[in-house]
């Protein structure tokens, strides 16, 4: 008797023994500027389908474009306890203090697409490299172009908006160089900045304020795919498209955009894939969570830099995509 019960003593004790301790669930905040334009609505789903695959839980929350609602859904996320915050801040300054929240509670943050003050105790920030893209339409602009003056009309997001004044920066600096390079001086009019707040709606208004008020406008550089549309579809009404006005991006590499590229209706833009960009920031994610980052990670992480034109179009048009 006594034998029998040693041995189901011992086998009870094989099974505790045997039973796998339960893996725990990574749970990941994201943070997102807004879901109103088709580029945010496809970083989201790239996040929540890399992390699904790996396991994860995401916890979302969308701030519409403000950023007291913004700091707000970051404060009720840390309140239940995420592991990660991704974030795409509103504002670059106004969103540190949430950043310094998360450190506090020892919570790594990830910045997307957009930028953060450096003050911000952030891991990385994971975006297109502005510089770079715009360095690569400038050449493509200016080897299309060559000698002919170009009389500008600049489409913008928001004003004081950081990683427009990048996009555009890199851009009108890549055209510069490539000027030099390419034909020996270099210089453009910039006849007018509209303000079309990302989408292509406040493209279509923007420009046709600049198209009234500019009738010698000969090129457009918006900051996104989206605001460029919207110029195309104002030149159009405004009975202007026989003026062959050249309509490039800085910025995105939406699929309506790189069709129209491909059917040679539109000059060119950098691409800047939130596919990439919200796969790259969940794999970080977890691995952050796990503590599998390595030291000296760096401080930005830059995808890598593409001018689609109608050379490669082809290439990148993904019609069945989110963007």
């Amino acid at each position: 008797m006594k034998t029998m019960l040693a041995v189901a003593a011992l086998a009870g004790g094989v099974a505790l023994a045997a039973a796998p301790a339960q893996a725990r669930t990574i749970k990941i905040g994201l943070s997102m500027l807004t879901q109103d334009a088709p580029y945010y609505a496809a970083l989201q789903a790239a996040v929540l389908k890399e992390a699904k695959a790996l396991g994860a839980q995401v916890v979302t929350a969308d701030a519409n474009g403000d950023m007291l609602k913004q700091i707000s859904g970051v404060e009720d996320m840390l309140s239940q306890n995420i592991d990660v915050l991704v974030m795409d801040p509103k504002d670059a300054k106004g969103l540190v203090g949430v950043t310094r929240e998360a450190a506090i509670a020892h919570v790594p943050v990830i910045i997307v697409d957009s930028s953060i003050d450096p003050s911000a105790p952030v891991l990385t920030t994971i975006q297109s490299s502005n510089a770079e893209n715009g360095r690569l339409i400038g050449d493509w602009l200016v080897s299309h172009v060559k000698n002919q003056d170009l009389h500008i009309a600049l489409l913008s997001g928001d004003q004081g908006n950081v990683v427009g004044e990048a996009r555009r920066d890199g851009v009108m600096e890549g055209i510069l160089e490539a000027q030099l390079r390419q034909i020996g001086h270099a210089g453009f009019t910039v006849v007018g900045q509209g303000w079309g707040g990302w989408t292509q709606e406040g493209g279509v208004k923007a420009m046709e304020d600049l198209l009234t008020a500019h009738p010698d406008i000969n090129a457009v550089l918006a900051e996104n795919d989206s605001m460029a549309l919207g110029a195309i579809r104002a030149i159009q009404d405004a009975g202007k498209a026989d003026k062959n006005i050249l309509i490039f991006a800085a910025a995105d590499g939406q699929k309506e955009a790189v069709k129209l590229i491909e059917d040679g209706k539109y000059g060119a833009t950098g691409l800047n894939d939130p596919a990439v960009i919200g796969k790259m920031a969940a794999d970080l994610a977890v691995k952050a969570a796990n503590k599998d980052v390595p030291a000296g990670y760096p401080k930005i992480t830059y995808t890598p830099p593409v001018a689609i034109t109608k050379a490669n179009a082809a290439q990148y048009y993904k019609p069945h995509a989110l963007f």
